[in-house]
């Protein structure tokens, strides 16, 4: 049985080690939880599957982040031509100018947020980490959109997000 000594000081303290959640198998190496606030993929009214917010999040709120493979830019663009071939749905998103990131595989929920031309939240690639923060205030129950900007559809693609200011095509 070790034997207890007294510390000498605050800074010899044993600093404690983040402790789980009830009822959580912690694993080393997997890396945090990306989102923020809990987000669903359920039916969406604009294309296929959407992100929805579970809970209301509140204005300029990071709301999370997708993870995928980092891929450069010419595999990049030969993924989403096969992908577009194969499923019409393309998980994709550009950090730099040499690379992107594929979400194809990932499990974060926020992969299925779909285009609006008013969103409510913006992406915002910030040292090759995809994040989403609310543009305002959201409802629980709400889909999480985002502009997509420049896409690999070069126009080819009618939105489908029903806002007044709508431009079009993506």
């Amino acid at each position: 049985m070790p034997t207890l000594r007294p510390l000498s000081s605050p800074a010899d303290a044993p600093v404690p080690a983040p402790q789980p959640a009830p009822g959580a198998v912690p694993v080393r190496g997997t890396p945090a939880d990306p989102q923020k606030h809990p987000v669903y993929v359920g039916p969406s009214a604009i294309d296929g599957q959407g992100a929805f917010a579970t809970a209301a999040i509140p204005a300029r709120a990071k709301i999370g982040e997708i993870r995928g493979e980092f891929v450069d830019m010419a595999e990049a663009r030969a993924r989403a031509r096969e992908a577009e071939r194969r499923t019409g749905r393309i998980f994709m998103v550009a950090v730099s100018e040499r690379r992107a990131v594929d979400a194809t595989r990932s499990t974060d929920p926020l992969r299925f947020a779909n285009h609006a031309c008013e969103p409510n939240m913006v992406l915002k690639v910030q040292q090759g980490r995809v994040a989403f923060y609310a543009l305002r205030d959201i409802a629980a129950g709400e889909e999480l959109t985002a502009r997509y900007g420049a896409t690999h559809h070069g126009g080819r693609l009618v939105c489908r997000c029903g806002s007044p200011r709508c431009v079009g095509r993506l």
